[in-house]
């Protein structure tokens, strides 16, 4: 495929996980990528493997929370491919820990990596996508719509996305930038790693499709809504979780 032929793209977080899984698929569609991550050694890895397959990516350290070294990676991202298209703002945080238990430090942490980037990746890169009519996607999460015991942080920075994604379409809209987000259900990557399969199977059991997604189904509605394919689809929150959010037990 090549819908994204000449495009560049950015990947936030892309080390692992929907980052990894975003990385290959919008470069396996023609774009040239740049893995942006503080997780150095498998980003590279995921750069690596990238160009093995016969396609264009780069990694550049960026911790997603300093404006510093946004402005660093957007230096990086021109020197090495040229203007930016696309930017996917995937980079995350979890930690499951009630209100009353949070540290105001975790709190600042936590919208730090979750929310603020969003901001800082399009002051950024806003020239870039003004003049390459680009577009963004931020990966929101269903912590946005519902309540999960132990995630205050989390959700709020989720729900903070999906409404700065709506007021960004609406104010740049006029210049030709679309933003927009995806929101994954339960998703098979590394944060799953210390849940038993007993638990696994739970979380699978309360999706409508009876099993849980996979990095690579998020990394297809990323794609999707980077493409020209969305061209008409700007302030949307895309909901990737396999019919967790509609099936409910409850008579």
């Amino acid at each position: 495929m090549s819908r994204l032929a000449d495009r560049v793209a950015v990947v936030t977080g892309g080390a692992s996980g929907i980052g990894a899984a975003t990385a290959h698929r919008l470069a396996a569609d023609g774009a040239a990528v740049v893995i942006a991550d503080i997780a150095e050694a498998s980003g590279r890895e995921v750069a690596s493997k990238i160009r093995a397959a016969g396609h264009r990516a780069e990694f550049v350290r960026c911790d997603v929370s300093s404006e510093d070294s946004w402005i660093e990676l957007r230096n990086s991202v021109n020197e090495l491919f040229g203007p930016l298209d696309f930017l996917c703002s995937n980079a995350s945080r979890q930690a499951t820990i009630p209100a009353h238990e949070l540290t105001r430090q975790a709190w600042d942490d936590g919208l730090a990596v979750n929310l603020t980037p969003l901001f800082l990746g399009l002051h950024t890169f806003i020239d870039d996508l003004r003049n390459r009519s680009g577009n963004v996607v931020a990966v929101s999460s269903v912590h946005a719509q519902f309540g999960l015991p132990g995630y205050p942080v989390y959700a709020a920075a989720k729900g903070g996305l999906t409404a700065l994604v709506r007021q960004l379409a609406v104010e740049y809209g006029r210049s030709r930038v679309r933003v927009n987000a995806v929101l994954p259900g339960p998703i098979l990557t590394p944060v799953w790693d210390d849940v038993d399969e007993a638990g696994r199977r739970l979380s699978a059991q309360a999706t409508a499709l009876d099993r849980m997604g996979a990095p690579e189904e998020v990394a297809a509605a990323v794609a999707f809504l980077a493409s020209d394919d969305a061209s008409f689809i700007t302030g949307a929150n895309l909901v990737v979780d396999g019919g967790w959010s509609v099936r409910k037990e409850s008579r």
